[in-house]
């Protein structure tokens, strides 16, 4: 708490005066063109590894990184706050990109591979459910990086279901049928500092460097 504190007292002295007019601006609105679904986890900050600035993204973080899918109905089979989310951001924002990213050494998937029963918090217990379909194609044998942990064989399998689980809400599979909107898996290697986006191509994840950057553009721009 002392350094939140001192943060902002700090943010008052150099740096508010330089961000003033872009608040200004934002304050009457926002226009992110992202959704950007990240862990709770306090080493992953994707206004740092991504050099955005405020207004960019429409950020949901939870535990996990987890989306609960929807039901035939288009409601959410869990909690509603995910759903929420994807909903304002694609038919009230217009998004148009929706990123689920995962990260190495998440404390969730460590759960999520070891024994459930040792988990002492009931809701974060059968929060982890949401990621058990990817721990069922791990024990079956899948497996995008051998040269990883299971821990963290698990982290990037488990974005790809969360994709998945996107892409059941109604609102997001319209405005994918229409050419108007893409979801992508990123994957954050705490210890590099280096991001990493899933190549459906390749069937694995491809480190962001100048290459990657431009193949992804060049499919942007299509």
């Amino acid at each position: 708490m002392k350094k939140l504190i001192e943060g902002i007292v700090e943010f008052r002295r150099k740096s508010q005066v330089g961000y003033r007019e872009a608040f200004g601006r934002l304050a009457t609105g926002q226009a992110p063109d992202t959704l950007f679904i990240a862990c709770s986890d306090s080493r992953v900050v994707p206004n740092t590894f991504a050099s955005t600035n405020p207004g960019d993204l429409f950020v949901l973080r939870n535990v996990g990184n987890l989306i609960p899918p929807c039901d035939k109905h288009g409601h959410s089979i869990s909690d509603e706050s995910e759903g929420a989310a994807i909903e304002y951001s694609v038919l009230n924002l217009k998004v148009s990109d929706i990123i689920v990213c995962g990260h190495s050494e998440c404390a969730a998937m460590r759960a999520l591979v070891g024994d459930r029963n040792t988990v002492q918090m009931p809701n974060l217990k059968s929060w982890l459910r949401h990621g058990d379909p990817a721990v069922d194609r791990l024990r079956s044998g899948v497996v995008l990086d051998f040269s990883l942990s299971e821990h963290n064989q698990l982290s990037q399998l488990n974005v790809l279901l969360q994709i998945e689980h996107v892409k059941s809400y109604p609102a997001v599979k319209k405005r994918i049928e229409e050419g108007s909107l893409a979801v992508h898996g990123w994957w954050f290697d705490i210890a590099k500092a280096d991001v990493y986006a899933y190549e459906d191509a390749f069937k694995k994840f491809v480190l962001i460097d100048e290459e990657e950057a431009e193949r992804i553009m060049q499919r942007a721009e299509k």
